[in-house]
C-alpha cells in the first residue's frame, strides 16, 4: 500500500488536495535555505530516551523497525550521516521487509506528530523559526524534484502551480498545528521505540 492510501484510509483529514498563495509561503526546501531548520533533515540532535538522534528524519525512519530488527536498526545504512537518508533506507526496504512494521500505515502521521513534538521541546531555534512563521502558510515545496520525475507532490508536500503551491502538504499541515497549538497530540504502540535499545548497545 503506498504511503498515499494509508493517509487515505487511516488520517483520512489529511489526504486532500490543499492550495496556498505562493507569496504568503514560509516555503521549505533546502536546510542551508530560510526556514530550512523547519525540515525534517535538518541537523537539529534531538534524545530519545538516553538515545541522541542527528535529526527528525532519521528518528522518523528508525521507528518503522520492529522488535526483532537489531541487524537493520544497527546497518550502515541506517546509521549513515547524510541528507540521502531515504536513499540509504531503500536498500534495507526492498532487501528486509520482514524487519519493518506491518502496521506502520495506520501510525505513520503519530510518528511524525511525535517527531516534531519532540524536536519543538528540544530546539529553541526551531520553537523560533516556527514563531517567525506565524502569519505565513508552511508548505514544504517539492517542485524542482517532482518537475525532474514528472510527478505531482506527494503526500508531504506541494508543486509551485502558477502562483499556488498545491499538494497534500502533511508535513507544513502538521508544522501550522504545531506552531498554532503548541503541542501535537499522538498516540503510538509501546513498542515503537524498541529500536533504541540496539542503539544503546551499538
Amino acid at each position: 500500500m503506498s504511503l498515499h492510501d494509508q493517509i487515505k484510509e487511516y488520517y483520512p483529514q489529511y489526504s486532500d488536495i490543499q492550495r496556498y498563495p505562493a507569496d504568503k509561503c514560509a516555503c521549505i526546501r533546502k536546510t542551508t535555505e530560510e526556514w530550512g531548520i523547519l525540515g525534517n533533515f535538518f541537523h537539529a540532535p534531538i534524545v530519545v530516551e538516553g538515545v541522541m538522534i542527528d535529526c527528525t528524519e532519521r528518528l522518523f525512519h528508525l521507528m518503522k523497525f520492529k522488535v526483532g530488527s537489531e541487524e537493520g536498526v544497527k546497518s550502515e545504512y541506517a546509521v549513515k550521516r547524510g541528507m540521502n537518508i531515504k536513499m540509504h533506507m531503500k536498500p534495507i526496504y526492498k532487501s528486509h521487509p520482514e524487519w519493518l512494521r506491518e502496521d506502520w500505515g495506520s501510525l505513520v502521521v503519530d510518528a511524525m506528530r511525535f517527531c516534531l513534538q519532540t524536536k519543538y521541546e528540544q530546539c529553541e531555534a526551531f520553537r523560533n523559526e516556527l514563531e517567525r512563521s506565524k502569519g505565513l502558510f508552511i508548505v514544504e515545496d517539492e517542485t524542482k524534484r517532482n518537475e525532474r520525475k514528472k510527478k505531482d507532490a506527494d503526500s508531504w508536500g506541494t508543486n509551485l502551480v502558477g502562483l499556488e503551491y498545491v499538494g497534500p502538504n502533511l508535513l507544513g499541515r502538521l508544522l501550522m498545528e504545531l506552531r498554532d497549538n503548541g503541542k501535537l497530540e499522538y498516540k503510538l504502540p509501546d513498542d515503537v521505540f524498541t529500536f533504541l535499545q540496539y542503539l544503546k548497545t551499538k
